[in-house]
């Protein structure tokens, strides 16, 4: 897949990154990106790991996976837009999930720290509207969770009463 094809499936699939970057900006931001290709069940991540890398899903799911002893328990999936991995790259912490393709395999674009690092001096304004997407991804995950503790102590109100 050529430069081009590629940053045309991510204006298609990463509208919302996309939405203030001509076409030459993110043939640009291809610069700074690695195209991975993971066949289905394969690991990308795994609990424990720094992030060193983030990813932008362009095909495919990314499954979400808590372990508990030898077992894993699905929390979650990841479909093509979106950002997978980006608190524990910026935090630096071990990841706290396991971070496999879905069922059908995924196409994702790998940012790692270097490449983030150089895009920030090269290209500020593709890089800020990179920060902006991960922060509106980021503050996606906290609304979410925040609704479903929420939902979770009405039940247990309920429950109590």
């Amino acid at each position: 897949m050529s430069y081009e094809q590629l940053a045309i499936q991510v204006q298609q699939t990463c509208k919302e990154f996309c939405a203030a970057l001509t076409q030459d900006e993110v043939s640009q931001f291809m610069r700074y990106v690695h195209l991975i290709e993971l066949g289905a069940g394969d690991t990308l991540a795994d609990v424990g790991d720094v992030g060193n890398s983030f990813y932008m899903v362009l095909a495919g799911t990314v499954r979400l996976f808590q372990l508990k002893d030898t077992n894993e328990f699905s929390v979650g999936k990841i479909a093509p837009g979106s950002l997978v991995g980006e608190m524990s790259f910026f935090d630096q912490r071990p990841r706290t999930l396991r971070l496999k393709a879905g069922g059908e395999g995924a196409r994702l674009l790998e940012i790692n720290r270097q490449m983030y690092n150089q895009l920030r001096i090269e290209e500020p304004y593709i890089s800020s509207n990179l920060l902006e997407f991960v922060i509106r991804s980021l503050d996606e995950l906290v609304r979410q969770l925040s609704a479903e503790n929420a939902m979770l102590s009405k039940l247990q109100l309920a429950e109590a009463v």
